[in-house]
C-alpha cells in the first residue's frame, strides 16, 4: 500500500471547519477502498469531532488537521495552539455536546495528544490487521 498525507489549514469558524472535514474525508477516500467501508467512516467521523473540538475550544491562533496513511495504520491529527488538555468524558444524557472525544476512544485503535511546544496535536489512528477478519482456521490473537 502506498503511503498518503495531507496537512490543510483549519480556519476557525464552523465554514472552515466544515471545509476541512470535507477535504480530509474526500482525500482518504481518494487514498484507496482498500480501507474498507467501516474504517473509511471511522476515520471521517474521528476527523470530524477532532476538527470541531479544535475549532470550537482553540479559540486564538492556528489550526491544521492532517491524516497519514501507511502500510499499517490510518493516523488523523489536528494541531492547535491551545494549551488546554482534552478529557474523554461520559456527557449528560440530555447533553446537547461532549461526546466528541468518547466517540474517538470508542472508534480508533489508539488515540491521544502531544503536548507541543505551542500548543497540541490531538490524534487517532486506526491499524488495518486489527480490522481484517480472522480466517475460521486461526484462533483468534490477544492484544496488549
Amino acid at each position: 500500500m502506498e503511503a498518503h498525507h495531507i496537512r490543510i489549514p483549519v480556519f476557525g469558524t464552523s465554514a472552515g471547519a466544515a471545509s476541512a472535514r470535507r477535504q480530509i474525508a474526500e482525500e482518504i477516500r481518494d487514498w484507496g477502498a482498500a480501507l474498507g467501508p467501516e474504517l473509511l467512516n471511522a476515520a471521517e467521523l474521528v476527523a470530524s469531532e477532532l476538527i470541531t473540538n479544535a475549532v470550537r475550544h482553540a479559540h486564538e491562533g492556528s489550526i491544521t488537521a492532517e491524516a497519514d496513511l501507511n502500510g499499517k495504520a490510518l493516523r488523523v491529527a489536528v494541531i492547535d495552539t491551545s494549551s488546554a488538555i482534552p478529557e474523554v468524558r461520559l456527557p449528560d444524557a440530555d447533553a446537547e455536546d461532549g461526546r466528541g472525544l468518547f466517540l474517538v476512544a470508542a472508534l480508533a485503535d489508539r488515540h491521544g495528544f502531544d503536548v507541543l511546544p505551542s500548543g497540541k496535536r490531538c490524534w487517532a489512528e486506526f491499524e488495518f490487521s486489527a480490522r481484517l477478519p480472522i480466517a475460521t482456521t486461526q484462533a483468534p490473537q490477544m492484544r496488549s
